[in-house]
């Protein structure tokens, strides 16, 4: 998949998003609930493309592994839409633009905007990744949460060769709406760089992390507070001390060097759309 500014279809159709230059990456700048209606807006039949949408989302460690790891610098620079899901970043961009970040996107809130508004004009979404025990759990939460969305079909995301080229085409058939996609980085963009091209029949890709985590009840998110000042990577860290402590001591100082560093004052593309 060609990065975005060399690609026409994906520039064309997100002219009208303003974006900043932060830390290395161009993202979108856009709050929870304008999100969530331009991706209802893009699945019209009057503004689809010709292939799906690639939205994907930038934290403090994807700005950091952007900067060291080619590939997956390149994987995220392919994606029509980047949000800032990390709350540093918003705090950066007031003090490195004067239209700065409106507000964290996180998925996880997210996914409930667009689950309402998805209901309400009857879109439909298809819930792939995680392993089988945290994908059904999300998707039979998701489903008690909104009775009334489609929920076309689901998969668990440990599928390989012949097996899930098979369950593309399968997805690609029952054609939703919107593809969650939760493989974690960089996997679920990559997974958006080799399929694409076979999900014609697909409106929206949106790269999920640990969002059905999230949804299946199996972690708990961070307190508001500790949200809100930045502090969710220690909240993780708490709960996953192994995994994560020397994925963040690596990452955090190199993403803050960038956020300081590699930003750009002004954004580039347009005015805010609302």
């Amino acid at each position: 998949m060609l990065e975005r500014r060399a690609n026409p279809v994906g520039r064309a159709a997100t002219a009208g998003v303003p974006r900043i230059s932060l830390g290395g990456l161009r993202l979108a700048v856009l709050d929870v609930e304008q999100t969530a209606n331009f991706m209802i807006d893009m699945v019209s039949p009057v503004r689809r493309v010709r292939r799906p949408l690639y939205l994907t989302s930038a934290n403090g460690e994807v700005l950091s592994r952007c900067s060291t790891e080619p590939m997956t610098g390149r994987l995220f620079r392919a994606a029509d839409l980047i949000n800032a899901d990390g709350q540093p970043l918003v705090t950066v961009s007031r003090l490195k633009s004067s239209t700065p970040l409106p507000e964290r996107v996180a998925t996880t809130d997210l996914f409930g905007v667009v689950a309402r508004k998805a209901t309400a004009a009857g879109l439909t979404f298809y819930m792939f990744g995680a392993d089988e025990e945290e994908n059904a759990a999300a998707t039979a939460n998701v489903q008690n949460m909104f009775p009334d969305l489609k929920i076309v079909g689901r998969s668990h995301g440990y599928l390989r060769g012949d097996a899930l080229r098979a369950k593309v085409d399968e997805i690609n058939a029952l054609a939703p709406d919107y593809l969650w996609v939760a493989l974690g980085v960089p996997y679920e963009q990559a997974f958006v760089e080799e399929f694409a091209p076979r999900l014609t029949n697909v409106g929206v890709i949106k790269t999920a992390g640990g969002l059905f985590n999230f949804l299946s009840g199996s972690r708990a998110r961070a307190p508001k507070w500790m949200q809100d000042i930045g502090l969710e990577w220690a909240w993780r860290i708490w709960l996953e001390p192994r995994r994560l402590f020397w994925r963040y001591l690596t990452t955090n100082p190199r993403a803050l060097y960038l956020l300081f560093n590699k930003s750009r004052p002004l954004n580039t593309d347009s005015t805010l759309q609302g």
